[in-house]
This record gives C-alpha cells, structure tokens and sequence, in this order.
C-alpha cells in the first residue's frame, strides 16, 4: 500500500468518529447532560462529564467499525471480526458435543456451589424459560419461516390451563403440564387454519392480532379468568406428595425447568432431521418447490404452528407453577417481541445461538439494573453494537439436515 493511502485511510476513519462524536453530543446533552432539580431546588444540573463519555464512546466505537469495515482479510474471506468470529466457531466444532455436555454439568451443579444463591438460581430460571420458548418459536419463525408475533398467546393459554386446572379441579402439575401443553397446541391449531394462505408482513400482523385478542379475552373473562385480577394461590410442584419450601423449593423449581429445556432442546434436534422437520425447511426456502415436491403445506404449517405452541404451553404452565399467581400483564406483546429477539439475534434456525441469545437478552437487563436512569439506553446499544458485529444472528450457521454423498470423480 502507497504510503499517502496508508495515511488517508486513518484520516478517513478519524473524520467518521469526529462526526460519530458530534451527533453524539448534540444526543447525549439534552439526555445526558442535564440533571432535572431535586426537592424543591430551582437551579437545573449540569453532567459535562457524562457527555465526554458518551462522545468518547460513540467516537472510539465508530472508529473501530469503520476499520473494521475497511480491512478486508486475504481471499475474500470478510471483515477482520466476522473471520476471527467464524474461525473461533470452526476450532471448537469437533469438540461441540463435550462442550454441551460440559456445559449441561455445570448447571446441574450450580444450586450446590458458593455463588449458586437464590438470585443467580432466578436467573438461570428464567433464562431456562426463555429457552424453551425461543426453542419453540424457532420451530415456527427459524424452521418453517413462519413469522409469528403473537406467540406469547400459547405460553398465557399454557400458564392459564394450568392455573384452573390446579385451583378449580385440585389436579397437579405433573398431570397439569401435559394438558397445558395439549391445550396451547389446539390454540396453535386454531391459529394455524385462518392463517393458511398468508405469508411474510400479512402473517405477522394477523398472529399479532391473535395475541391481542388473547389478551383482552382473559381481561374480559372475569368469572373464568379473574379478569385483571388474574389467579392466584396456585400449587407449586411436589414429588411423590412430597412439597418443598424455601430454597429447597427454589432449587427443586430450577431442575424442573432445566429437563423441561432440555427434553424441548433434545426434541427439536431430533426433530429436524425426521421427514417433519425437512419438510419445515423446504417451506421455508421456496413453498411453491414444496408444493411441487407432492409435500402439503396446509399439513406442514399446522404441524409448525401446533409443536410450536406445545412448547410454549408448557413454559406458561411452569411459569404459572412458578409464580403462583398468573394475569394478563405477564402475556403482553413486549414477551413475544423478546421471545422474537431470541430467536434472530441467535440465528434463525440455530440451537446454540438461541441459548446465547436468550442469555443475553435475559442478563443484560439485569447487569445493567444498577445503572437506573440508562438501563434501557445501555441495553439498546449493546443490541445494535451486537446486530452491527452479527446482523444474521450471533451462530448463522445450520448444518444441513441431510448429507448427500460425494459422487466420484468419474461420474
């Protein structure tokens, strides 16, 4: 490289984070640099401190994707991060079974060690809840391209069934869970039929409706569902009549939801490599080709819609064991706009990028909870810092469901 190019590339990214930096402090002070007056003082603070660091931020960020843009690697292979990134997933591939394993082992393990307190045993909780929806969800949106956004629907079903069959019929949770399950897929059914000749923004909107009408059926519904009021003094668990309290019942809550995940994650690997599964992903890629394979898409969609929906049925069964107490304000749109981030942000399709999703878009609030006043500021810029570093999820990559073997050379 010439020396003057060597130059005037620097200059270049410098002159991208000067401007980055300026639209930051024309943002940052109006948000960041002023303090509204506290008690009954007139005066109006002054925070010059919190805007030099948003500027620095924004300026060193903006320079770093800029070289990062501008630096292409030896055969094409993409931007510096994007390589180390895929690199890093291609050395530890061989070794991917251990790594589940290892990681399976260290969260069953976890109540047992000196950090595993009740507030680390809640998060894991509901990090494991968030999975098994997000596994869910990516049977309709990752595997049969299904874009739905009302999926929090089936989990307020799930949480519901279980809530009056537990209160009203004395049943238990473990002949609860599998009805919850039952009845959110017939929910899913329901759904499936009216949706059937949509696809894309259409499809999107209409599920979005459904999740709204479900939700103001259980506001409205008052002699079922209690209203706005919701259920409450609903069962937790036993085993074997046993009834646990205190943290024996935290931890006994914690190893219920981590098999309910891992069953749902073990189902959904198995799954997609079944006829169902490939089937779902030839809907997917082109369902005029799927039609012209002989395959049904009303059959394949409903299927997406129904196993989909069971897996949400169980986590709001869960959920409402959980709790023990259910209302319409835990099944708002904003639990499946997240449950639609775990998805994308992990990678469409991908079972280990929905685990890490889940735990980002889980942790990250709670890391953020001591900073009060930037709490939502900071978590969306670690959102857009995260979709600018990986805009097609954080693990893109599916291996194919089917291998077909290499033809000789002679053929």
């Amino acid at each position: 490289m010439a020396p003057a190019a060597a130059i005037a590339r620097p200059l270049a990214w410098a002159k991208e984070a000067a401007f980055a930096a300026a639209v930051a402090f024309v943002l940052a002070l109006p948000l960041a640099g002023f303090r509204l007056p506290d008690g009954g003082a007139i005066t109006l603070g002054v925070r010059p401190l919190w805007v030099v660091v948003a500027m620095i931020a924004v300026a060193v960020g903006r320079f770093l994707l800029a070289m990062n843009r501008d630096l292409d690697l030896a055969r094409g292979a993409g931007a510096p991060l994007a390589a180390l990134w895929s690199e890093a997933r291609g050395s530890v591939a061989p070794y991917r079974s251990w790594i589940v394993l290892g990681a399976l082992a260290a969260m069953i393990v976890l109540p047992f060690l000196p950090f595993g307190t009740r507030r680390t045993l809640d998060l894991a909780t509901l990090v494991l809840i968030y999975v098994m929806l997000g596994a869910g969800l990516n049977i309709v949106v990752g595997l049969a391209g299904l874009l739905d956004l009302g999926y929090v629907a089936f989990y307020a079903v799930g949480a519901y069934t279980y809530a009056l069959l537990s209160t009203s019929f004395g049943l238990s949770f473990w002949i609860g869970l599998p009805i919850a399950g039952m009845m959110a897929a017939g929910a899913g059914l329901a759904l499936g039929f009216p949706v059937l000749r949509l696809r894309g923004d259409y499809l999107a909107i209409v599920t979005l409706g459904f999740g709204e009408m479900v939700r103001i059926t259980l506001i409205n519904w008052n002699s079922l569902t209690g209203g706005s009021n919701g259920i409450a003094r609903i069962p937790t668990p036993s085993l074997f009549g046993m009834q646990f309290t205190g943290a024996s019942r935290l931890t006994f809550l914690y190893f219920i939801i981590l098999a309910l995940a891992a069953l749902t994650m073990l189902f959904a690997a198995r799954i997609r490599v079944t006829a169902i599964g490939r089937a779902w992903e030839a809907l997917r890629e082109d369902e005029i080709a799927c039609r012209a394979l002989g395959l049904n898409p009303t059959t394949i969609k409903l299927s997406a819609f129904a196993i989909g929906a069971m897996f949400a049925g169980f986590a709001g069964a869960f959920f409402a064991a959980r709790q023990g107490f259910v209302s319409p304000a835990s099944f708002t749109f904003m639990e499946s706009a997240i449950i639609v981030a775990i998805v994308v942000l992990g990678g469409m399709g991908s079972q280990t990028g929905l685990v890490l999703a889940a735990v980002v878009l889980v942790l990250l609030p709670e890391v953020f909870r001591d900073f009060a006043q930037l709490r939502l500021l900071l978590f969306g810029a670690a959102m857009v810092l995260i979709m600018i570093w990986r805009p097609q999820g954080l693990i893109a990559h599916r291996a194919p469901s089917v291998r077909l073997a290499a033809r000789s050379a002679g053929r």
